[in-house]
């Protein structure tokens, strides 16, 4: 089994997906953006945010920083929700899973190496 030398980071995302990963890379700079240590991450999400809203309906090219960050954190909060889910109550819970379905979903979709 050999490895790709180079891999291509263009992603299709559907309008939905594109909505939950604005959503989601808005509410990482809201939590990150207090401390310089995260300045990086920031930034990447920034620029995510930005090529987002600039494709239109075409594919998105991502570099490996930003995919790299994009799909760490991504995993961070999915086992966050996990977590969540095992200890919340029923509305809780239930908020919960629909996050938790569409983050797996993205990263099954189009993170997966």
């Amino acid at each position: 089994m050999s490895k790709s030398l180079f891999k291509n980071y263009n992603y299709d995302f559907d309008k939905n997906e594109k909505k939950i990963l604005v959503t989601f890379c808005k509410q990482a700079i809201k939590q990150m953006s207090d401390d310089s240590k995260y300045y990086e991450f920031v930034k990447s999400f920034q620029s995510i945010i930005d090529k987002i809203d600039a494709s239109g309906g075409d594919s998105i090219k991502l570099t490996k920083d930003e995919k790299t960050k994009l799909t760490f954190q991504l995993q961070k909060n999915i086992e966050f929700i996990q977590g969540q889910v095992k200890n919340a109550w029923f509305i809780k819970k239930w908020l919960y899973k629909s996050m938790l379905t569409q983050y797996s979903a993205l990263m099954e979709n189009h993170f997966k190496d």
